[in-house]
């Protein structure tokens, strides 16, 4: 699909988008907690990843894992500019739109977060932290491998046979609802 994208063939990332937005704008938002500047980020990333789909090496890394890096470096930078930049005075909150969930938006998010709460629970305890931090705390896997004292491959294992036991969970869930 990547490939095809990359010879400018528009329906395959189009394709590529809908299969990999949601999760990426979760791992940005999870990092700058802003929906608005999530939003950007996620913008900047896929315009990025049309840019440079030709320069993707599947023998390095997987589509999802190549624009999941892209994505976490990029809120990464988004949030070291952040600190950098001056803050609005606070007088000017009072006039900012209220952008937090509704009463319906909240108890689906709850549910949907019930689930993946079950799902980490089931997995082997350092599994289930190694996924926490990389993809809610949007801790790099250089950093937590070193926290943990283990090769950031041994890392990356844990976190993907984390999430495939996951995936594996949430569809026999959903397949029994």
């Amino acid at each position: 699909m990547l490939a095809r994208a990359a010879d400018g063939d528009q329906a395959a990332f189009q394709d590529f988008y809908n299969r990999t937005s949601a999760k990426l704008f979760g791992i940005i938002l999870r990092i700058l907690a802003e929906r608005g500047e999530a939003e950007d980020v996620l913008q900047e990333v896929y315009v990025t990843v049309w840019r440079k789909a030709a320069e993707f090496d599947a023998a390095r890394a997987s589509p999802v894992t190549w624009v999941a890096t892209i994505a976490r470096n990029r809120a990464i930078d988004r949030l070291r500019a952040r600190a950098v930049r001056p803050q609005a005075p606070m007088e000017d909150a009072i006039d900012m739109a209220d952008t937090s969930p509704n009463a319906e938006q909240l108890l689906a998010a709850s549910g949907e977060a019930a689930l993946v709460h079950r799902a980490l629970a089931s997995l082997e305890p350092r599994h289930a932290a190694a996924i926490r931090s990389c993809y809610f705390e949007g801790v790099t896997y250089e950093t937590l491998a070193e926290r943990e004292g283990v090769p950031v491959g041994t890392l990356k294992s844990w976190v993907r046979r984390g999430l495939i036991r996951m995936k594996a969970g949430l569809s026999a869930a959903e397949g029994s609802a």
